[in-house]
């Protein structure tokens, strides 16, 4: 059953789905119209949220952590968590947010970068070789077994360089399966994509035990959040959680992200900072279209 929401809105936050993506060429391009959105619904809509981040210099991604830095002070008010904390969405791709403590000096507290591939190479793989969309609970991945020699191989000629770039699903190519069974192809991909969000966490670092919230699509993949954890270093000093477990449904925390970015955009409030894209000052990001 639709639940209808009765609410006046005033404001649409409208990211759409992004088709490509470089910084380097200030050029980022998702689908939908806001304008026509506008007018349609006859709302303020902001969209274009990555552009005046990157004319300021920096990557366009991630966005999230500044919502990531106002969730972690609701979640530690009633959870007690403490900081430092930390959020991992795992989307397409894979970004993280490590907040050192609460402050109103949003720059010496939020680290964020995106780290690796999400479900981009998992996903792609199960669409071209069954009917299905993706490994749910990552039960095709666990019914096959890790090509090892293939694995080594793949994690010799490919690393992440920096993590001060932002990444595309077009970063990542999971033909190096090519040949291998359907379960044995999803269980090494899943492999390589927990063994390079592991190395991405690894980077941040840590100087005590740090828990991180998990969100997005990915925290459903069992096989790919234990691959994650095996293929940690330093195990003792990771504590993985999912978000769900803190007041918030993990599905749609990047929606609501946007949400809040809408707000900020519109009372011309920093979306971005240095520290979590690498633009030059905090920016102000999202246009508002008013098309009725």
């Amino acid at each position: 059953m639709q639940k209808k929401y009765n609410n006046k809105i005033d404001l649409i936050g409208f990211h759409g789905q992004t088709i490509f993506h470089d910084p380097q060429k200030k050029i980022s391009k998702q689908l939908g119209d806001g304008k026509l959105l506008s007018q349609l619904l006859k709302k303020k809509v902001v969209y274009n949220f990555r552009q005046k981040d990157m004319e300021n210099g920096g990557q366009g991604a991630p966005l999230t952590p500044i919502f990531h830095y106002l969730i972690s002070n609701i979640i530690n008010e009633k959870f007690k968590t403490g900081f430092p904390t930390g959020f991992i969405n795992i989307g397409g791709i894979t970004n993280l947010t490590k907040i050192m403590n609460i402050s109103s000096d949003f720059e010496d507290n939020i680290i964020a970068h995106d780290i690796g591939p999400g479900n981009c190479l998992i996903d792609d793989w199960v669409r071209k070789n069954s009917n299905k969309k993706f490994d749910e609970n990552g039960n095709i991945s666990k019914a096959g077994k890790i090509d090892q020699l293939i694995t080594n191989q793949i994690i010799e000629n490919f690393q992440i360089d920096t993590y001060s770039k932002s990444l595309d699903i077009k970063d990542f190519d999971n033909s190096f399966a090519r040949g291998l069974t359907f379960e044995n192809g999803c269980s090494t991909i899943t492999n390589f994509t927990g063994y390079l969000i592991a190395k991405g966490i690894e980077n941040i670092g840590t100087n005590s035990k740090i828990k991180y919230l998990i969100s997005g699509g990915g925290r459903k993949n069992i096989a790919l959040i234990d691959s994650i954890k095996e293929n940690l270093n330093d195990k003792n000093n990771f504590i993985f959680d999912y978000i769900d477990n803190y007041g918030f449904n993990g599905d749609y925390i990047e929606s609501q992200a946007f949400g809040y970015l809408s707000i900020r955009s519109f009372l011309n409030l920093p979306n971005s900072f240095p520290s979590t894209t690498g633009c030059n000052k905090p920016t102000v990001g999202g246009k508002l279209v008013k098309n009725f």
